[in-house]
């Protein structure tokens, strides 16, 4: 079976593993530099900081399969049980930055980034001896066409369906509708430690502020760099603001947490599609004819776990 994965985050890659697993033909693409999606570090000088998912929880067997195997390498650790109270429940981290799990699971998989899906539509021509509503083409901008039985589809569902726009595969209305909250982040390295307090995390620390962290105290950065996110009402009302007063804006909000500490420099990351509002009840949604699948963090809810779980449904779907 020769599949297409479009998305390389984590629920992407999962399912291309899983594939290739059961001796499929896998091509992974792209459109960003590096793999990760959401699993997303970035280095500024010596600092390294995570600016999209700061941590992950653990809840079900199949993901913690993943966990334990990379804990056993020193890909993840535990950061903390909590932040402001200890509940007991593990938050995960990875020492490496969140990416650096992105690119575990692309070694062996033909992953090809800076490559960006214009359109998946119908194999008229050369129908697949696999499935029998025939082949599928995804079409990259630059005018490359990759044949393939089947295609598994795990970008933000807005861009899945304008992907899927000459498909004429019909989408269920409820999920067409899904939306998603927008964060605006601020990136910034300091010329001393903030003022965060142990384990180095703020959860919705006010009430325009969802996350802060503490990049040196969480153990991910050398230097000291904090990753600064914005609410969802925050982001959406200040979505259209100029980069410079959107750096100014979240410095001050950040600032009681600050201490002592100067920014020495700041970076403003927009995630457009951050966080599903309604997310798909089940782990992935599977067209009619079996041969294209829409996974990722809009099923089963907007977590880490959640679309590495995706990934393996997806991947099932297709494989049994």
């Amino acid at each position: 079976m020769r599949v297409v994965v479009v998305g390389a985050g984590i629920c992407g890659l999962v399912a291309a593993r899983q594939l290739v697993a059961a001796d499929a033909e896998v091509v992974v693409v792209d459109k960003g530099r590096s793999p990760g999606g959401r699993l997303a570090t970035r280095r500024i000088g010596d600092a390294t900081l995570d600016h999209g998912a700061q941590f992950f929880t653990v809840r079900t067997p199949a993901f913690q399969s993943q966990v334990d195997d990379w804990t056993n390498r020193g890909l993840v650790s535990v950061w903390s049980h909590g932040f402001g109270s200890d509940d007991g429940h593990p938050r995960h981290m990875a020492p490496g930055g969140m990416t650096s799990l992105a690119k575990d699971l692309a070694v062996g998989l033909d992953v090809r980034c800076s490559t960006m899906a214009f359109t998946i539509r119908p194999d008229a021509v050369q129908p697949s001896a696999v499935s029998s509503d025939g082949g599928w083409q995804v079409v990259i901008d630059d005018g490359t066409e990759h044949d393939a039985d089947a295609v598994i589809v795990t970008t933000p569902l807005p861009q899945a369906f304008a992907l899927l726009a000459d498909s004429r595969i019909d989408l269920p209305d409820s999920l067409m509708r899904t939306d998603y909250d927008r964060t605006i982040t601020l990136l910034a390295t300091l010329d001393r430690a903030p003022a965060i307090p142990a384990p180095g995390g703020l959860q919705g620390p006010s009430s325009d502020l969802s996350f802060v962290a503490d990049n040196m105290a969480k153990g991910v950065s050398a230097t000291p760099a904090i990753t600064v996110h914005a609410s969802a009402a925050w982001s959406e009302a200040h979505w259209d603001d100029e980069v410079d007063d959107l750096r100014a804006a979240l410095t001050d909000l950040v600032g009681p947490w600050l201490g002592d500490a100067d920014l020495v420099e700041a970076q403003v990351k927009k995630w457009r599609f951050a966080t599903p509002r309604t997310p798909w009840p089940d782990p992935c949604w599977v067209a009619e004819g079996g041969r294209v699948v829409l996974a990722g963090d809009a099923f089963d809810g907007p977590r880490v776990e959640a679309a590495h779980n995706s990934g393996l449904a997806a991947a099932h779907a297709l494989i049994g």
